[in-house]
């Protein structure tokens, strides 16, 4: 009988509490990564800042690290890799003194993330990833989430990309 009676205090009060994290709670927790690692350590370009807002980081990253999407660091996407800490991924993007009609290379796109981050501030993407799995996986979500100005290629960026130079601007994040 006490097996039972625990079992329902388990089934009533604890098991709707673990649903996970809420889409709003995703847009709160952006909100203060923004606050508190970009603009609080100097990133004062709008245009980044209104990326780092736009773009759901955590839909870059594992399933079982989404939690911690917006935390100050990097973390796991498999393979060996990284996604870089929110702060890198601004000032890098920041230091490339973007402007809209600009052509991007990236060689090293990894999650997508940091080419989403672009795309939201230049006319066209083009990124590069050597280890395929990440390529693909990375290729997939940027078309499902509907970024069509971010082109994605399997291969070594060690030779660039040149069918599609000259670039504007090149970033190296691998």
């Amino acid at each position: 009988m006490r097996k039972i009676k625990y079992t329902w205090i388990i089934i009533l009060f604890i098991l709707p509490g673990c649903k996970g994290i809420s889409q709003t709670d995703y847009v709160a927790q952006r909100e203060r990564m923004v606050k508190n690692q970009i603009i609080n350590r100097g990133i004062s370009d709008g245009r980044v800042i209104k990326a780092m807002k736009n773009v759901e980081r955590h839909l870059f990253v594992p399933e079982g690290a989404m939690r911690y999407a917006y935390s100050d660091g990097p973390l796991s996407i498999g393979e060996g890799q990284t996604i870089s800490q929110p702060y890198i991924v601004a000032f890098m993007t920041e230091c490339l003194s973007l402007k809209p009609d600009m052509k991007v290379l990236e060689v090293g796109t990894g999650s997508g993330y940091q080419a989403a981050v672009l795309s939201e501030i230049v006319d066209h993407v083009y990124t590069i990833e050597i280890v395929e799995t990440l390529g693909k996986r990375s290729k997939k979500l940027l078309a499902d989430l509907g970024y069509d100005n971010v082109t994605v290629k399997l291969g070594d960026g060690y030779e660039g990309w040149p069918e599609h130079a000259p670039y504007d601007a090149i970033i190296v994040t691998c």
